[in-house]
């Protein structure tokens, strides 16, 4: 027996050694991040404002790899499948963590088994935006037009099930509203329909709409945000118009795969984090549209969980599905 408890000391003494070294280590080589989406957008943005300046950091390359496709889950399944070293990781949306497995009955990965939460990175507050040939004074006005037609207004989103058209949604929830959903293959084609008088309305977040706001193609009238935003300081929050519970955000962290080690998780926590603080890249993320956040691991998990629970009732019980 004696040798036994010798040996299984020594084996756990080696896996607590091994894990300490690996941390102490890492990372020793490149590591590889994937961006569920196309080059240009404001997840791919994200992604390598930071990661360039982790790879000058970590002293180690960090390689942009962009997989889009299925909403995201591309992308996940195949960090799902990946090492659990570190030397995996993705820019996950609320799409990929909360969304999908309400929108789908079959899925290619879990993400509560099979994807671990590392920081949330940033958010892109949603705004309520129309086009020129649209004549309400403000949000209330337009809101009490589209409620005396029901069925007769129309909206754009940057594609089914995206933070844009849940959005939307939520506020048509909470409104009352009967609006007909037209999805598009992004938010850019969405905004030239939208300039072009093709539809009258949707959500976008500032980091896709900053251009067509700021030229005044496109009129902001709220934001789906619990405070206004910093570039839009004359706009104001659903709240302050009196309708409550419409916030909404595309919400991008870094994940990795399941059983990612603790010590390895912390490092590109802090890590990460300590990047996003940066006051020249924190002052980037934000003139750009995005609201910088860099928050702890546990924090993330929880707001994973808190956001699961608040749209997963909402995709039910409006029956939204993409299968």
């Amino acid at each position: 027996m004696k040798p036994f408890v010798s040996a299984l000391v020594l084996g756990l003494s080696f896996t607590v050694a091994s894990g300490a070294a690996l941390a102490q280590s890492y990372p020793s080589k490149p590591i590889r991040w994937l961006v569920p989406y196309p080059a240009g957008g404001g997840s791919d943005f994200l992604a390598r404002t930071i990661g360039q300046a982790l790879s000058t950091q970590v002293g180690q390359p960090v390689l942009v790899d962009n997989k889009p496709g299925a909403n995201t889950a591309i992308a996940a399944a195949e960090v799902a499948r990946s090492a659990p070293d570190g030397y995996t990781v993705m820019s996950a949306d609320n799409g990929t963590m909360v969304f999908n497995s309400a929108l789908y009955s079959k899925l290619s990965y879990n993400p509560e088994k099979d994807l671990t939460p590392i920081t949330l990175m940033g958010r892109f507050p949603m705004i309520l935006v129309v086009g020129p040939q649209v004549d309400a004074k403000d949000a209330k006005d337009f809101l009490a037009k589209a409620k005396a037609q029901p069925g007769k207004i129309s909206y754009g989103s940057a594609g089914a099930g995206s933070p844009h058209h849940l959005a939307m949604e939520m506020l048509k929830n909470r409104m009352g509203l009967h609006l007909v959903h037209i999805p598009y293959r992004g938010a850019a084609p969405a905004l030239g329909d939208l300039v072009g008088g093709q539809i009258p309305a949707m959500m976008v977040d500032m980091a896709a709409g900053a251009g067509f706001i700021k030229s005044g193609k496109v009129r902001p009238l709220a934001v789906a945000n619990d405070k206004r935003l910093p570039q839009l300081p004359d706009v104001p929050t659903f709240a302050e118009l009196g309708i409550q519970g419409v916030e909404a955000a595309a919400q991008v962290g870094l994940v990795g795969p399941a059983n990612l080690p603790a010590d390895v998780k912390a490092a590109l926590q802090k890590q990460v984090s300590a990047v996003i603080q940066q006051p020249a890249i924190k002052q980037k993320l934000i003139e750009f549209g995005i609201e910088p956040v860099g928050s702890s691991s546990a924090a993330y998990a929880a707001l994973i969980k808190s956001e699961t629970a608040r749209w997963h009732r909402l995709i039910k019980d409006l029956k939204i599905t993409l299968d």
